[in-house]
């Protein structure tokens, strides 16, 4: 195992503690299999203990998934533990990850627990642990800022009673690299059992070193997994991003010097899939996955890549993913073609009835847009994310008035329930009306937080994709929306949204 870097991806469970990155079972079994196309060898599928949903999820994905280990993340109480390994019952492979915060301040101020409480929970949790499941991780929050006395003493406690993986999180980003892989070395030096575990990084992006963390707690420090979510997605700054240590450990195998897993060419599907899921858009400046990652617009630059690519590219634009077919289908096509692709995006559809709708959908854009690209056809599967039994809210028909010096108007025709509701509205603008004819008949009480557009692809005939975010009561969600008409995929969104706000289950929050 010495020369094998262990990829766990927690996209699914510290990924969707982002606010509003909330998604639903069908949404996470969809990026599940696009993980395991990846070859990701852990899947933390989520925290089965956090909510129905949740634990329904981790279920399903591990029913599903044959290839990776797939992981339920559970507090250390027998409780979350049993619920864990329920839910990962029929999984080829399963782990469970049990976790207590180590560090003086998480002790006093949060668990309110002595360290002599939190040195026999951590014990007791991984013995009960181990007789469920037989792959058990343990992590210290906050363990980078624990006592270093302690946190051996903890340490060598759960790996003698059988967690086969210890992870040192550096919970709240406050690592600089030198120090980490350091910190990682000398627990490594000093645990007299050190030896009989597997030694795994998670590193939050708080100053911006997330990966360059992880990475000195590779090298320096002989960790041998690397916790980390596809975009970077996770809760403030998000968390140490895959693709970027994945192509740093590939790309400089020499200094590395570890082999991986993973299948590199699906990275950039999986950005799009997470990013077109949650509603967080990809920066076009973001290593390996952004828009610009490959494109070179100085003249010098030019010149060289035509010359020779390796003059200022040192990765392969091909070898993640961005060389597939960007033209894929059109208004012709039909359904073995549209299968084929939905395949080859790593989408999966559960039933020929999804598959019908699917197409019916692409038909009815392949009539109002000439080129269909692969991210049209990710976006109006994700548009269809929200499963029949959470929905309440459709969207029928918007007509909205803007000319110069008048006011706007929207008349948005919508249904409810079996109910088709008509609301009316000016506004400031075209999308403002139109969100606020919405409201004046739902009458939701929401703030919004964020509106933001994206163009999926490059030309006024491009797909807009909206995300809206909304926040209600302490709870906050976004909503997803595509169309070529911008006003409607926002109207799409916002009651994509309004859907999701909608779903009570409460999920308990975790750190990690």
């Amino acid at each position: 195992m010495a020369d094998k870097l262990i990829i766990f991806d927690t996209t699914l469970r510290d990924g969707e503690q982002s606010p509003g990155a909330s998604m639903t079972r069908d949404e996470k079994l969809r990026i599940a299999r696009q993980l395991e196309r990846l070859r990701v060898d852990v899947i933390e599928a989520g925290f089965a203990a956090s909510s129905n949903g949740d634990f329904e999820a981790v279920r399903l994905i591990s029913q599903v998934i044959k290839d990776s280990t797939v992981c339920s993340l559970s507090r250390a109480n027998d409780r979350d533990i049993a619920l864990a390994a329920e839910a990962l019952s029929s999984a080829n492979s399963a782990r469970i990850h049990t976790f207590i915060a180590t560090s003086a301040l998480h002790m006093e101020k949060k668990l309110r627990m002595t360290p002599a409480q939190v040195l026999e929970q951590a014990k007791q949790s991984v013995r009960f642990a181990r007789n469920l499941v037989g792959d058990i991780e343990f992590s210290p929050e906050d363990g980078y800022r624990s006592d270093p006395d302690f946190l051996c003493r903890v340490l060598e406690a759960v790996i003698a009673e059988g967690a086969s993986t210890i992870n040192v999180p550096d919970t709240v980003g406050y690592a600089v690299p030198e120090l980490y892989g350091n910190f990682i070395k000398n627990l490594r030096e000093r645990i007299p059992n050190s030896d009989k575990a597997i030694w795994s990084v998670h590193c939050h992006n708080d100053l911006g070193m997330a990966v360059a963390n992880s990475l000195a707690g590779v090298k320096i420090g002989g960790a041998r997994q690397v916790e980390c979510t596809v975009n970077g997605l996770g809760e403030r700054a998000g968390n140490c991003s895959l693709e970027e240590v994945v192509m740093a450990v590939k790309t400089r195998k020499d200094y590395f010097g570890l082999e991986l897993g993973i299948d590199t060419k699906h990275i950039l599907a999986a950005s799009r899939m997470v990013s077109q899921t949650t509603g967080f858009v990809v920066q076009p400046n973001k290593a390996v996955v952004g828009a610009n990652a490959f494109a070179h617009a100085s003249g010098i630059h030019q010149d060289g890549v035509l010359k020779a690519r390796d003059t200022y590219e040192i990765m392969r634009a091909e070898d993640v993913g961005w060389t597939a077919n960007k033209i894929v289908l059109g208004k012709l096509s039909g359904r073995n073609a549209f299968r084929q692709r939905l395949q080859d995006l790593g989408v999966q559809l559960d039933s020929e009835s999804e598959l019908n709708a699917a197409f019916a959908r692409f038909k009815e854009l392949a009539d109002r847009k000439s080129e269909i690209f692969d991210e049209d056809v990710l976006a109006l599967v994700a548009d269809e994310s929200v499963s029949l039994e959470q929905e309440r809210f459709g969207f029928v028909s918007l007509s909205q008035h803007s000319e110069t010096g008048e006011r706007p108007r929207a008349t948005v025709v919508f249904t409810s329930g079996t109910q088709e509701l008509k609301g009316e509205s000016d506004g400031n603008g075209p999308v403002d009306a139109s969100l606020k004819a919405i409201e004046s008949l739902v009458k939701s009480g929401a703030e919004m937080i964020l509106y933001s557009v994206n163009a999926i692809s490059g030309s006024t005939e491009s797909q807009g994709e909206v995300t809206v975010r909304l926040q209600n009561n302490g709870r906050v969600v976004n909503g997803v929306g595509a169309d070529p008409d911008i006003v409607v995929a926002s109207v799409k969104a916002y009651l994509n949204a309004l859907n999701r706000l909608q779903n009570k289950a409460i999920k308990v929050a975790a750190q990690g």
